[in-house]
């Protein structure tokens, strides 16, 4: 049966040359999107590799922020929060939500008939 017991040095090992391998992908994704899409339809000029690395870097610091499951955690960690809010709210306080919802947010992707 397989260690499952690694230590950093091992974990380093195996994750710094995957990471190296994504962000060469994906520099290669972003240099070959730009200049397919950017340069016939905004006039924009073309990229080279490193050029679209810093894009690719650039967005993530302003957009991405380099935080471990984006921001103010992970995508289940909020799920888990609404649901555990959900299941403390009693039935006046969950019609009460139902509505303000509806009232916000319940006409987006729907056409409502306008009387």
């Amino acid at each position: 049966m397989m260690n499952r017991n690694f230590n950093r040095g091992k974990k380093f090992m195996f994750f710094f040359p995957v990471a190296v391998l994504i962000a060469a992908v994906l520099g290669y994704v972003v240099m070959f999107l730009w200049n397919w899409i950017l340069p016939e339809v905004a006039h924009a000029g073309r990229l080279n590799y490193w050029q679209a690395l810093g894009l690719l870097v650039l967005c993530r610091i302003l957009f991405g922020n380099f935080n471990k499951g984006g921001h103010g955690g992970g995508f289940r960690e909020r799920v888990r929060g609404m649901r555990a809010k959900w299941d403390s709210m009693n039935e006046e306080e969950r019609a009460k939500f139902k509505e303000e919802y509806k009232r916000r947010c319940g006409g987006w992707g729907h056409h409502r008939n306008k009387e």
